[in-house]
């Protein structure tokens, strides 16, 4: 039989409680209820205090266990309805760290439909209940029940309290607290606090969940505004992104490359100010409209950039950007590619050569577009020797505030010099690993590379 729910009353237990003197007698003493509200209020302060302190769930829960133990429950366990309706068991944390370790009674529960277990009773919205007999199950073909009976055997419950965690009209799991010593066990009394714990990790699990669905949403909004790269050019390129790992919010970096009919790869590396939607929409539309000004008019990057700035000045008046836009081109099929290009408020365009010598290319800079449209915007070329790759980048990559801007630049420098021989592909990856991990904004960067010496370049046709 499954562990039943039983009368047994007995003084509820936080902690040792306050010290009398000889004669029963202390005018400073607090008064023993005063003291259990107390105790219920700390305990409940520091369960959302551990709940609040991250919204990765398997965390939060695992320090809310911690902080439970031992004050109000010996072990604790918490089971949850994954995306496909299957009951997971995230947390069992003890008293004695060496009963049980994170993963050993973790993992996939028996389904519970049909199941006289008290995680099942739970799910169905029943509790929470004391239990204090926990009997063998009559079904013996009922794997939740036993598989529960197991657990309770192997730590050596004497009495536990199973409670359904809801929020908005769901359950979403179980919350299971038991203690092993009979002197402390739990009563009647715990079940209004624990049934409050369970309303209180119900919707911290909701929030993370919220939370998870919301950056997954930006994410994947942010990703589908970005191009797909040419595959069929006369260069080798590659580009990242990488969303703000502390946010949800979408951002307005981007990246963009095409091959023009002339044979030119325009590269462009943009930055619009602001992490909402509006930022995100504003960024497509003026990414389009780059397309369309650098398409149309075959003119020096200086020019595509000022056109581009008058364009968003009608169109978006007080948004400010950054960005280059550079060409990748020579003049003949023996002739060494070039890189023309112009900067709008952006951090330098780097250059990498085979052996890993690194340099910034600083010419063709001017202020950032949006505000002022009459400003003039000079551009620069600069020869791109055999094998070198060029990596244009947001500022996300490099800035940090606990350090100066310098210090950055210098370590990006370090990163991609070591990585010069690497394929494009893991020069990116291990760029944005190295530079860009946790960091509070988020990252577009996208590379291109020249062929080796006395190899074959096809310039691409219209």
């Amino acid at each position: 039989m499954c562990p039943t729910q039983d009368d047994a009353a007995g003084p509820p237990h936080y902690g040792s409680g306050p010290e009398r003197g000889t004669d029963g007698a202390d005018p400073f003493e607090v008064d023993e209820e005063v003291q259990h509200a107390l105790d219920r209020l700390t305990l409940l302060i520091n369960a959302a205090e551990a709940l609040s302190s991250t919204l990765e769930v398997d965390q939060g829960l695992r320090r809310l266990c911690r902080t439970l133990i031992p004050g109000l429950a010996d072990w604790c366990a918490v089971d949850l309805l994954d995306e496909r309706g299957r009951l997971r068991r995230l947390v069992v944390e003890h008293r004695d760290a060496d009963v049980t370790s994170p993963g050993l009674d973790e993992g996939l529960l028996p389904p519970a439909e049909g199941s006289a277990a008290s995680v099942a009773r739970a799910l169905l919205g029943v509790g929470p209940v004391l239990l204090t007999d926990f009997s063998p199950p009559k079904d013996a073909d009922d794997p939740l029940c036993s598989r529960e009976k197991e657990l309770f055997e192997r730590l050596a419950a004497d009495t536990a309290v199973v409670a359904p965690l809801r929020a908005r009209r769901q359950v979403l799991g179980v919350l299971t607290l038991a203690r092993t010593r009979r002197e402390a066990r739990l009563t009647e009394d715990d079940l209004s606090l624990v049934e409050d714990l369970g309303r209180r990790v119900a919707l911290a699990v909701d929030n993370a969940r919220l939370h998870a669905e919301a950056q997954h949403t930006a994410e994947r909004l942010q990703r589908s505004l970005l191009p797909d790269l040419p595959t069929d050019g006369p260069l080798d390129v590659a580009a990242r992104y990488q969303p703000a790992s502390a946010t949800a919010r979408v951002g307005g970096d981007w990246y963009d490359a095409f091959v023009l009919p002339d044979g030119a790869m325009t590269l462009i590396i943009g930055d619009m100010a602001g992490h909402d939607l509006r930022a995100a929409v504003m960024m497509s539309q003026t990414r389009n409209m780059l397309r369309g000004i650098a398409c149309d008019r075959k003119e020096p990057p200086g020019k595509i950039l000022a056109r581009l700035d008058a364009a968003h000045h009608i169109l978006y008046p007080h948004q400010t950007l950054t960005c280059i836009y550079a060409l990748v081109e020579r003049l003949g099929a023996d002739e060494p590619w070039l890189l023309h290009y112009a900067v709008a408020g952006h951090p330098a365009p780097l250059l990498v050569t085979h052996d890993g010598e690194t340099r910034f290319f600083t010419g063709g800079r001017s202020l950032m577009l949006g505000v002022d449209a009459e400003v003039h915007r000079p551009d620069a070329t600069d020869i791109l020797p055999p094998s070198s790759t060029v990596l244009l980048y947001t500022d996300g990559l490099v800035e940090r505030r606990e350090e100066d801007l310098d210090r950055g630049l210098a370590r990006l420098r370090q990163h991609a010099a070591a990585l010069a021989r690497e394929p494009l592909t893991t020069f990116c990856d291990e760029i944005l690993e190295g530079m860009a991990g946790g960091g509070s904004d988020d990252v577009a960067l996208i590379a291109v590379r020249t062929a080796p010496p006395h190899a074959r370049n096809v310039v691409a046709t219209p």
